[in-house]
């Protein structure tokens, strides 16, 4: 039998970004069904920070998390996570009407949303097709260092004290006197709290632990590697007004691609359809005339969103001591300094810290997903 304060479902940015935040202050495991840590949406992440992208619900959580990826502590990492990118939001005539809503949901947040027509679109991207005359320019977004950031969390975690099994998944888990005994696949584990940080399995980890589900789906999101030699050196992150695709360069003459689907799924090892891969290269081509030489890669991953498509952090009502930290949809990666922030101090009882003291965190707590 292993005892802990705190144990952790789940091996992503998400369990490792708490983890960070926690490990020091109480005794924490996590527990990762995978044999590696972020094997699932943290390994398959396209890697981009945009205040707009999730929308208004999501933004303040990406705003405040724009200086701590900029500037991490020196003690967290020595470097940035961040590298320059920008975006153009682009569409055709029949999209005007999306670039002005866009426009409007974020003119009270401060990002610089600039309107631009069809010639300032063209001298931004060679190659692109001429029915293409709406656009926005959102300078400050950003590429993210990934694999980076998950490393300088596992890092501090570590440091802090934090014990990680890899290759074990939870199978049950009940409360018993003021805490949890858990059956997981390498052994009993007694702890007084769990944190569900289980990404698309995290309806699957509240069930077996006795706890309601909340309605949080996973969703396939498809992205190829193209290889495409006249595709410029270097060019922002184009992002389709209408929702259905974005693309960004990866290294020279090669590009990822996204025909941005969000296809109802369960959670598993998920892969690429071949029709999603058909439909990337179909709307990719409509965009810029740039010649396709090979589709040189292809992945899929899941994106797991609850109904109102917001985060989930906080207690839950029903269930003593189990916490909730999912829900991150694909917005995880660039809103992980402040969602652990925030995670942290729900858990601990405390004050929100400054970079995240702002945010109504309300709008977040899983009670709002409970019926009466």
């Amino acid at each position: 039998m292993t005892a802990c304060d705190i144990l952790i479902v789940g091996g992503g940015m998400a369990g490792f970004s708490i983890a960070a935040g926690l490990a020091g202050r109480a005794r924490v495991m996590l527990i990762e069904q995978e044999a590696q840590p972020g094997y699932h949406a943290s390994g398959r992440s396209v890697a981009f920070w945009s205040e707009s992208y999730g929308g208004p619900a999501i933004q303040p959580l990406t705003t405040a998390s724009g200086p701590l990826l900029a500037r991490p502590d020196p003690a967290f990492s020595e470097c940035s996570f961040l590298g320059e990118r920008r975006a153009l939001h682009v569409g055709r005539a029949e999209h005007a009407g999306q670039a002005e809503a866009m426009r409007r949901e974020f003119a009270a947040s401060g990002i610089t949303l600039e309107p631009l027509d069809g010639a300032a679109l063209a001298a931004r991207l060679p190659g692109l097709r001429p029915e293409w005359t709406v656009g926005l320019s959102e300078p400050s977004c950003m590429d993210i260092d990934v694999a980076g950031l998950l490393a300088a969390y596992r890092g501090a975690a570590r440091r802090a004290g934090l014990t990680v099994r890899l290759d074990t998944r939870l199978v049950a888990a009940r409360r018993e006197g003021g805490g949890w005994r858990v059956e997981t696949s390498d052994g009993m584990v007694e702890c007084t709290l769990i944190i569900n940080a289980a990404g698309a399995w995290a309806d699957d980890v509240a069930r077996r632990c006795g706890v309601g589900s909340l309605g949080i789906t996973p969703y396939r999101r498809t992205v190829v590697q193209l290889r495409c030699p006249e595709a410029p050196a270097r060019f922002p992150l184009i992002i389709g007004l209408g929702g259905d695709f974005y693309f960004k360069p990866e290294g020279v003459g090669h590009l990822w691609l996204s025909p941005h689907d969000e296809t109802p799924d369960v959670p598993h090892d998920v892969a690429p359809e071949e029709l999603d891969v058909a439909l990337a290269v179909e709307r990719f081509r409509a965009v810029v005339d740039w010649r396709i030489e090979a589709v040189e890669h292809k992945w899929a991953g899941l994106r797991s969103f609850a109904p109102d498509r917001k985060p989930v952090y906080g207690f839950d009502p029903r269930a003593a001591g189990f916490f909730w930290f999912a829900g991150q949809g694909g917005f995880g990666i660039q809103t992980a300094p402040a969602a652990a922030l925030i995670g942290a101090a729900l858990v601990l009882g405390e004050t929100l810290p400054a970079p995240v003291a702002g945010i109504d965190v309300a709008a977040y707590a899983p009670d709002r997903l409970i019926a009466d």
